[in-house]
Parts: structure tokens; sequence; C-alpha cells
């Protein structure tokens, strides 16, 4: 017979167990906090918390479900379930009241802490963008998680205060959990393309209650210490030797005689320079920072390339010490914001998944007696509850104890009646044989 063809040229060859590569996850490790953003009831909230929430799910990305349906069947335990096989440990869950308030409760799974927030005033991310002359967004600031500031979290001195101070660790404690933690000296700056910043208000009359102003920014640098002109000049360039195929960016010199005409800027006089104070480039105002430059410089020729390599072996120790040498540049750092805005009050902390002791309520103050027995009838509930499944495990125990015994009957029957089927087939065939005699 003949030898059956194996596919090869449109077929993959299929990856053997040992050599399997691992899965890959949204962020870098499997380790990294993942989040679901979850609407509750989710045909009821209206069109505007869902794209609250759905712009909520890009600050969050990539570890998080971005691609969430939600269906009005799914309750709050069902989510719960699937936190365990999925890695998540965290939910974010949007919900509106009869009243029109809208609330956001960021709950660590599986089993709490729960921090009910009420938001007060929300932008969505179109509405920002529609605000600026120049918006961004669209881009692969979403491929790497951003990094978390949080400002003015901790102003209580003691746990004697209005809002505790455990309090306010356990909310910092809380948010910086909705990221994988950065390490500034091995971090690559390539990867630094988003900012978070929550800011807590310290005004006056909100000294009862923890205040949070959630903005998203995008990061953008740029070349520090030269003329818009030459700037547009070196990313036409770039652009020239790239594949993309649009060519707007690329400065109009038509109408001109010369270069030195665009780099002066005409009868202006406003043309190149390198110090930035002069009158006569543009005025920086941003943040500059000093970037190392870690760009490999290519040798398109082989002449050159045989040319640099005899200049390395007679130079001897000093190409080599010159190579070395990495080079510095200046870039101005500046934040450019993606949106969503949103203002938000603490107003309770629980223990558990979104049920379970109040800590801490804004509006709600009991004294320590009544601390004390509430959580004397909680501690009650959970013997309640320990008993009740003690008993459901043990009528469990009982109940397939008892369906065992009733199949091992009716096997036992079973075969007794096969056993005397075949004492009569057997007398039966003895009788048929006296007959034939």
């Amino acid at each position: 017979m003949a030898r059956r063809r194996t596919k090869k040229r449109t077929h993959v060859a299929p990856i053997k167990a040992k050599t399997a590569a691992p899965i890959t996850t949204g962020n870098g490790s499997a380790r990294d906090p993942k989040s679901m953003v979850i609407r509750i009831g989710a045909s009821e909230v209206g069109s505007s918390v869902s794209q609250l929430a759905s712009d909520v799910r890009k600050v969050m990305e990539p570890g998080t479900a971005s691609r969430l349906k939600e269906r009005r069947a799914n309750r709050l335990r069902d989510y719960v379930t699937m936190c365990g096989p999925l890695g998540v440990t965290q939910l974010l869950l949007f919900s509106r009241s009869e009243s029109g308030n809208v609330n956001l409760r960021v709950a660590a799974a599986p089993r709490g802490p729960t921090l009910h927030f009420r938001v007060e005033r929300y932008s969505l991310s179109k509405d920002v963008q529609r605000a600026q002359r120049h918006p961004k967004g669209g881009g692969k600031e979403y491929i790497t998680p951003p990094l978390l500031v949080m400002n003015g979290f901790n102003l209580a001195t003691d746990a004697n205060a209005k809002v505790p101070k455990h309090l306010e660790s356990l909310v910092t404690a809380s948010f910086q959990s909705l990221f994988p933690p950065v390490n500034p000296q091995s971090a690559p700056l390539k990867s630094m393309k988003r900012v978070l910043l929550l800011n807590r208000e310290q005004a006056d009359g909100l000294q009862n209650s923890f205040v949070l102003n959630f903005r998203h920014y995008a990061i953008t640098t740029k070349t520090a210490g030269i003329s818009k002109a030459l700037r547009r000049l070196s990313a036409a360039d770039k652009l020239v030797h790239s594949k993309n195929t649009k060519r707007g960016a690329l400065p109009n010199l038509g109408k001109l005689q010369d270069i030195a005409d665009y780099m002066v800027g005409g009868e202006d006089g406003e043309g190149y320079v390198t110090d930035g104070a002069t009158s006569g480039s543009e005025a920086e105002t941003d943040a500059e920072v000093e970037v190392i430059d870690t760009t490999a410089s290519r040798i398109q020729s082989r002449k050159l390339r045989a040319d640099s390599a005899s200049q390395g072996r007679d130079g001897g120790a000093d190409t080599q010490a010159g190579s070395t040498e990495t080079a510095v540049e200046k870039r101005a750092v500046k934040l450019i914001e993606l949106g969503p805005r949103m203002k938000l009050r603490l107003v309770k902390v629980e223990e558990g998944m979104c049920q379970g002791q109040v800590m801490w309520h804004e509006h709600v103050h009991k004294s320590k007696v009544e601390i004390k027995e509430l959580k004397e009838r909680w501690e009650q509930r959970k013997r309640d509850k320990e008993a009740r499944k003690q008993q459901q495990s043990e009528n469990l125990k009982r109940k397939n104890a008892a369906k065992a015994e009733s199949s091992k009957a009716r096997d036992k029957d079973a075969d007794a009646s096969d056993t005397n089927d075949d004492d009569d087939d057997e007398d039966e065939d003895y009788m048929d044989m006296d007959d034939s005699d």
C-alpha cells in the first residue's frame, strides 16, 4: 500500500508536549494581576455608564477582559466562580441605583475586601478628546500597563482620625494590586507609555470623606534644544525610509530656493539655533530628562565595514574605549490626557466580596459597644454557616452510601435471577435429550 502524503506546505506540524510553548497572557508574566470590569444590570445602567465601563477597560489593559460580554441572566456569583480558573484577582463593578447614582465597587477576588465608591462626576474619553486640539489615542499605548501615581493618600496620623490610618493603607494596597509592580532600575523606558493618576482632594470641607480624582494620561516625548523646523526634517527623513505611505507630514519646500530659507524662516529670521533660551528657537516649557540612546548604528556598505574594522585594529584600546561611550539625548516629557475622568467618593468598606462586615462607613458611625455586638453577630453567622455546611456534607455522604447499597442490592438480585434462568435452561436441555432417546 502506498504511503500517505503528509502536507507540509499548508499545514503546520503539531507541537510536541515537551516542547510546547508557554501560554501567553496579557501581561509579561502569569503572576501579574488580572481584572474584569463588569456592568451589574447591563441592560439597566444606560449607554453612558456602558461607555464609561468600556473606557475603564482600556485603562486596565492589557491585563483585563477587554471583550467581556455581560448577559441579563449573569449574577455576581457567576463572575466570582470564574475568577479562580481565569486567574482574575480584581473585580471592578459598575452599577446604577434607582435614584440615578452611579456606583463603582473595587473588590479583591475571591474573598475581598470591597471598596464602595460613588461616582459623583465623570467624563468619557470621547468628551475629553473632543475638547483637545491635538488628541492622542488608538496607538500602541495600551500594549503595556500604565504607571500608577497616587498623591495624598496617607494623611491620617492615627487610628482615631475621621478617616483612620488603616483605612488609607487598605485603599492604597487595593489600588496598587490593580497593576504589576515596576522596577525603575530595570524597566525599559519604551514600556512606560501611560500614567494613571489618583489624586486625593485635601479641601477643608472634605476631612470626613475620602474623595479621589481619577485621571488617565499618555506619555509623549520630543527632542529638546532644537527648532521645530529641524524636528520636522528629522521626522520626514524617518518617514521617507519607512514603509508608511502617508506623506502629509512632509514639509512643503516647493516655493523655497534654498534649504536655508526654510531653516532661517524667511524674512522673520526665526530659524534654527541650538540654544533653547534664545528667541530664535521654540520655547520648551516641558520637563526635560536625559535619555541614553540605545539604538545600534548600521553600516550599509561592505567597504565601510572593512574600513571600520581596520581602524579598530589600528586604534587598539583607544577605539575600544571610545566604542563604549553612549549618546545622551535630551527629551522633553509631556502628558496628554486620554480619559476618562472620574470623581470618586469612598462610601463604604466591606470585609468580604460585596457582602460581609462593614469596616467603615462615611455616613453611619457606631459606638464601641455597637461595634462589639456587630462582631459577635457576624461570628454567630459564621458558626451557623459552618454548621449548615457540615450538616449538608454529612447528608450528602449518607445519600451516597444509601445509593451505593441499593445499587449493590440490585446487582445481587440481577445475578441471582441470571443464575436461576441458567438452571432452567439446563433442565430443559436434559428433558429434550430424554425425549429424543
